[in-house]
């Protein structure tokens, strides 16, 4: 089903397999859910998706982060209605149960029908493992496995990048969230993120009209390279094609005169390495399994079935960089917005793949491109040129090892 240079067309259409990706991925692997600045305030709280999980993110009184299960104990009802909200408990309407925003259960109605008060150890159910990383909260249903430190790796190195992009070094991710349903799978998304090879005919429209010079690095001239970071993590790398230039803001496609401030804070901020930050600026980086940053823009891809998703997209904001950021929302309207250009670009091109890959014959997809020509880098990462299909190798290989694992482990548990 998968092989090295090909991947059979069953794995994005059957559900018996989608079933098994949310039990071997969704809901063991690490995932991003979203960012401790929604949550900014002690009691503050917002709904999020973990595969097909509802799940509450609050922060406690102590500033705590927590991701709950929204669901009540004793009858399973759903114990919070809005998207978000400041609350220290939550109430489920059915019965009354009322739990802490930790998930500890605070008291239920009529309670000599349960021998007193305090005589039940429910509470709401919660994802086991809870970890951040530059206010990126990511969630595992596995009570044990890597850190997310390990889990990242070198990907790490990427969210630090996009922080150091602020006067103040924090991401903020508080632009709210657009929410694009697709009638595609999941990996066709994942698959795309980092896919160079398109961008010059998907989006050539785009870049003719406005005169971008995005495409022009998306070529078997550019000196961007293509790079896998292990654990199915992967990026884009433009920054050889931005140290050529040497101009400041050039990856925003503006120069440092049309922000002033912002470029005096950095160079407040970080001395003579300002410089450096902002002539590479912000990672193009897929994190597996969902999370996608696109420069100035957050992805959170979430599974619906086999043949369907949701991408919720958000403009990336600075801390203390009001000025690029009012100029980030605009960019991320125009391009992944309800009208956005880019997004409607690439939604055309993943609903066509979906039927595509239910097409009888031939069942295989090939991912070939540039596999005679990867290397090794000076880090010991594969990198490819800018329109290698080195990311979704390497996704597939990961994603390959992370299915087999139980089959793995049930054949060696056999020949003992």
């Amino acid at each position: 089903m998968i092989q090295p240079e090909r991947i059979h067309g069953s794995l994005y259409t059957n559900e018996d397999v989608f079933a098994d990706e949310l039990e071997g991925i969704w809901y063991k692997t690490w995932v991003f859910v979203g960012h401790t600045s929604e949550v900014p305030e002690p009691n503050d709280y917002v709904r999020k998706k973990l595969g097909l999980q509802d799940v509450i993110m609050t922060r406690d009184k102590s500033g705590e982060v927590h991701l709950l299960l929204n669901r009540c104990a004793h009858r399973a009802n759903l114990v919070c209605d809005d998207a978000a909200g400041n609350s220290s408990s939550f109430r489920c309407p059915y019965h009354g149960w009322t739990y802490r925003n930790t998930g500890e259960l605070l008291g239920y109605p009529y309670n000599k029908g349960y021998g007193g008060k305090n005589k039940l150890e429910l509470g709401m159910g919660r994802v086991p493992r809870v970890a951040v990383h530059q206010g990126f909260v990511f969630g595992s249903f596995a009570e044990e496995g890597p850190t997310l430190l390990e889990h990242l790796g070198a990907a790490a190195g990427e969210l630090d990048r996009l922080a150091r992009l602020s006067p103040e070094g924090e991401v903020e991710l508080t632009a709210g969230w657009l929410k694009h349903k697709t009638r595609a799978n999941w990996k066709l998304l994942a698959e795309n993120e980092t896919d160079g090879y398109h961008p010059q005919f998907v989006h050539g429209s785009i870049f003719s009209v406005t005169g971008s010079p995005i495409g022009a690095l998306y070529s078997d001239n550019s000196t961007a390279v293509t790079r896998a970071f292990g654990n199915g993590h992967s990026e884009n790398d433009l920054r050889p094609e931005f140290r050529s230039f040497a101009e400041p803001m050039r990856w925003f496609g503006t120069t440092e005169d049309r922000v002033p401030d912002y470029v005096a804070a950095m160079r407040a901020k970080y001395g003579p390495g300002a410089e450096e930050i902002m002539i590479e600026g912000a990672p193009h980086v897929m994190i597996f399994p969902n999370l996608f940053i696109a420069e100035i823009q957050v992805f959170n891809i979430q599974p619906v079935s086999a043949t369907e998703c949701v991408q919720y997209s958000t403009a990336v904001q600075l801390k203390g960089a009001p000025e690029l950021n009012s100029r980030m929302v605009s960019q991320s309207i125009g391009s992944v917005g309800p009208a956005g250009m880019l997004l409607a670009d690439d939604t055309e091109m993943y609903e066509r793949n979906q039927v595509g890959v239910a097409i009888r014959e031939p069942h295989w997809v090939d991912i070939r491109r540039g596999v005679q020509r990867e290397q090794t880098d000076e880090r010991g990462y594969q990198i490819g040129t800018a329109t290698d299909e080195t990311a979704i190798r390497a996704f597939w290989r990961h994603y390959k090892q992370i299915m087999q694992a139980p089959a793995d482990a049930a054949a060696e548990e056999e020949t003992k």
